[in-house]
């Protein structure tokens, strides 16, 4: 089939990479447009930029595809069906109604649980224990459209939302293909989405990594991997920003007041919650590189007794 695709960040990358293996012709890749990043401000392309541009395949900025120009822009490129994967805008109903088969999205969740910008993450610090992909016809609600194939996947126990990120981009590179094929024979079908069984799974931000020690060990924990590698779970240090990588989930002695350290040995330490221990074995002082706790404390003062 020819085929728009339309993503942004790595996730959408493997999908893009299985749909041009799989012989279907990408006529053109819509992406965000480039952005200054890091220290030095330097425009950075998108990942699915990058990868269109290695293949040769026209690329498509608009700022607001909603435009008229950029709907103009698109309707230059034949496409039997357009590929949505983490694009990072919402399409019109004249976007959507353009091609012959119409719209599909690649959602990483099971549909019609975790609609929104952020469901890889959210089932982690949720505590789930399963999730995967969706493949559904777009409509003009958010994630809303019909259901059209799924793939579960298991979470580990020690699943970081980097980790997960990676595997359910893999799933939706072979669940991807496999669609396209059902579509362009008509042996999919549709199934519509049970809107009470819904939730929605809401952007991410800097300051819900601020930990709350006033909370539940495991809470703590499984938000640590789920805000692993980005926007990253963090306490304070002497007034800097310190980041917690890696933690277990230990029980608590006696009861003590949320934030304290109970305990210090060579490669962990301890702090009191709500409920439980956490403790930590990784972390990273602001301005400094990650490290192990034993490294850490070679250089720095953590004391029974201090408070976080």
């Amino acid at each position: 089939m020819k085929i728009i695709y339309m993503g942004t960040p790595d996730f959408s990358v493997a999908p893009l990479e299985a749909i041009i293996r799989a012989g279907h012709e990408v006529t053109a890749v819509v992406t965000q447009p480039d952005k200054q990043k890091g220290r030095g401000k330097e425009v950075q392309m998108t990942p699915v930029k990058e990868c269109a541009l290695s293949h040769g395949i026209p690329v498509l900025q608009p700022v607001k595809i909603k435009e008229p120009e950029a709907v103009a822009e698109l309707k230059k490129y034949p496409a039997d069906i357009f590929v949505v994967a983490a694009f990072g805008q919402l399409l019109t109903e004249e976007i959507l109604n353009m091609p012959k088969f119409g719209c599909i999205n690649i959602h990483a969740s099971l549909l019609p649980a975790y609609r929104g910008a952020a469901p890889i993450q959210r089932v982690i610090i949720n505590g789930e224990e399963k999730t995967g992909v969706t493949i559904q016809q777009m409509a003009k609600g958010l994630d809303t459209g019909d259901m059209l194939l799924k793939k579960e996947i298991s979470i580990d126990p020690k699943e970081t939302g980097g980790s997960l990120h990676d595997k359910l981009s893999a799933a939706g590179a072979e669940l991807i293909v496999e669609a396209l094929s059902k579509i362009e024979k008509g042996e999919v079908v549709p199934e519509k989405q049970d809107d009470a069984l819904s939730c929605y799974a809401k952007k991410l931000d800097k300051a819900m990594g601020l930990i709350d020690f006033d909370q539940k060990a495991v809470s703590i924990e499984r938000l640590i991997r789920g805000l692993n590698p980005w926007p990253s779970a963090y306490t304070l240090y002497k007034g800097k920003t310190l980041k917690i990588w890696e933690a277990d989930v230990v029980p608590l002695e006696k009861k003590e007041e949320p934030g304290t350290v109970v305990f210090v040995a060579k490669d962990f330490f301890d702090i009191a919650t709500k409920e439980g221990a956490l403790r930590v074995k990784s972390l990273q002082l602001e301005g400094k590189k990650k490290v192990a706790v034993k490294d850490f404390l070679l250089g720095y003062e953590i004391v029974c007794g201090m408070k976080f």
